[in-house]
């Protein structure tokens, strides 16, 4: 019973473990659908794909589902055409869900801005390192015979991932603002879900945004020249082999500069006037009378006195002389001063066991390479810039891989699926070892051990009147040969035959006696071997 009973234990494993594994096969492939869900979009998107009758799965507290890899895509686009999820925001879509018929203005306004908040929401959390956002939008109205007019202000409550760098800050300020009538970039203030002030809504912000923005075009321009430079020298002296760092003194005053010159020689006549005047008076020194008035007073009274007559000519040029005004505006951002600092490591060649030997580079080398550097960063000595490259021993030398192989690659580089898919390939090749060796293998030599002959015995009359033959083969003798007989060969030797199996009997049936359980035991395992 105990070995019928462990049998049947072991077929029944058996038979769970394949169908496990048929089952397991069976199983599609499950991937994230969303993460990070409200349970409001969980519970509309599980509805949804019960509706469909598509496998899924809940992880954690309801905010990841796992649906077959192979229909993530057709299912992200079912769910938008259906609104999913919506992330807890509503948008324009508002104003389709309700009537207008019979609204008042400000059940309009209030919807106007749910919608606007939740657009703005959707945008914002569309970017990479954003997990979800709340959008509160405070947009006030102009009341009437008042000419103040209060600005519109933004609060944000992000959820990220990682940590948001000063541009990416200014980039949601900015994108906010821009959708907003009236709103100014300094008026949105920022805060993530732990509780820290990303950017804040002050009016004083603006010099803060200025400094910053300054400090990142200083870093950007530091990070492409030493890019360009590094790009440059890893085909020289190989990759990872040069380290460059760049330190630059930028200007970011804005400057206007006005002049005007005149070119005297340069005359142009523009304008030309000529008046002439004539002038006549008689003797009367001056003197103004009735009688000088009256008509042919001046013929009659002629003779009065003598007569003077005079004539006067006025001539003005005016003269045009060319003028020359310059504008130069001096643009914020211009360097001012270019610190570079390159180091490079030796040659590295292989002596012939693997061990890398290293060699410095030669002066010649170091000046060639000082010369690169200073023409692709524009090097100016009037500007005082610097440019130092020394030749030095990295700590870290380089692997002498052969030509073609990959030495960044990494061979233990696997996926979860890989992993898994790993494991069920070397479970199944364990199982079919296991099968062949503890079962195909004793079948076989099982059928292919040729049996053996069973003894040949001699035949009944040739063994007279000496002996007979018993059931087991031995022959026993009944009466001794009188030594004058001749014995034949075959009967001498059945008899030495038959006396060593009696006395292997007797010892078997001695140990037989003194263990009769480990006998019975054997006897059971020879029964149970022989069926």
């Amino acid at each position: 019973m105990p070995r019928l009973a462990a049998m049947a234990t072991v077929a029944v494993l058996m038979l769970g473990f394949f169908g496990f594994l048929v089952m397991r096969a069976q199983t599609p492939n499950l991937a994230p659908l969303y993460t990070g869900l409200s349970l409001e979009d969980s519970s509309a998107i599980v509805t949804e794909l019960q509706t469909q009758n598509v496998p899924f799965e809940l992880r954690g507290e309801g905010d990841t589902i796992l649906v077959p890899r192979d229909q993530i895509t057709a299912l992200r686009m079912n769910l938008a055409g259906s609104g999913l999820p919506q992330r807890g925001q509503v948008g324009y879509e508002i104003f389709d869900e309700q009537s207008t018929l019979g609204a008042t203005s400000f059940v309009q306004n209030i919807n106007n801005v749910r919608a606007l908040e939740g657009e703005l929401a959707r945008t914002i959390t569309s970017l990479a390192r954003i997990k979800t956002a709340r959008v509160h939008l405070v947009l006030p109205e102009r009341e009437l015979f008042r000419r103040d007019r209060k600005d519109p202000t933004a609060s944000i409550v992000l959820s990220v991932r990682g940590e948001l760098g000063a541009g990416e800050i200014r980039a949601i300020q900015h994108l906010v603002a821009s959708a907003i009538e009236g709103l100014s970039p300094a008026s949105v203030s920022i805060v993530d879900d732990q509780g820290n002030l990303l950017a804040s809504g002050g009016g004083n912000a603006a010099e803060g945004a200025l400094s910053g923005e300054a400090a990142e075009r200083t870093l950007g321009f530091e990070n492409r020249l030493r890019t360009r430079v590094e790009d440059m020298l890893a085909n020289v002296v190989g990759a990872g082999r040069a380290r460059v760092q760049v330190s630059a003194e930028m200007d970011y005053n804005r400057s206007t500069t006005t002049s005007e010159s005149f070119d005297p020689d340069s005359q142009v006549v523009r304008s030309s006037q000529v008046r002439e005047t004539e002038s006549l008076a008689n003797g009367a020194n001056g003197q103004v009378t009735v009688a000088n008035e009256l008509p042919g007073a001046s013929q009659n009274n002629g003779a009065a006195g003598a007569t003077e007559q005079g004539k006067t000519t006025e001539e003005v040029t005016n003269y045009e002389i060319s003028k020359t005004t310059q504008v130069a505006v001096s643009e914020a951002g211009s360097i001012k001063r270019l610190s570079v600092a390159v180091v490079v490591d030796g040659v590295y060649t292989d002596d012939g066991s693997g061990n890398a030997s290293y060699a410095p580079r030669s002066a010649d080398e170091v000046a060639q390479i000082l010369t690169l550097v200073r023409s692709a960063i524009g090097y100016s000595q009037a500007r005082g810039d610097s440019v130092e490259v020394v030749n030095m021993q990295f700590a870290e030398r380089p692997q002498l891989a052969a030509p073609g192989t990959d030495a960044g690659g990494n061979l233990l580089d696997f996926t979860r699926d890989d992993i898994m898919n790993g494991a069920e390939m070397g479970v199944t090749l364990l199982i079919a070892l296991a099968l062949v060796f503890f079962v195909m293998r004793p079948l076989l030599k099982k059928v292919l051990t040729p049996e053996v002959a069973p003894l040949a015995l001699p035949p009944a009359a040739e063994l007279g009147s000496h002996g007979t033959l018993s059931s087991n083969g031995i022959v026993v003798a009944d009466t001794p040969a009188e030594p004058h007989d001749k014995t034949p060969a075959w009967v001498a030797n059945a008899k030495s035959m038959g006396e060593t199996q009696l006395q292997t009997l007797k010892t078997v049936g001695g140990l037989v006696e003194e263990n009769p359980r480990q006998a019975a035991l054997i006897v059971r395992d020879w029964l149970g071997s022989a069926a």
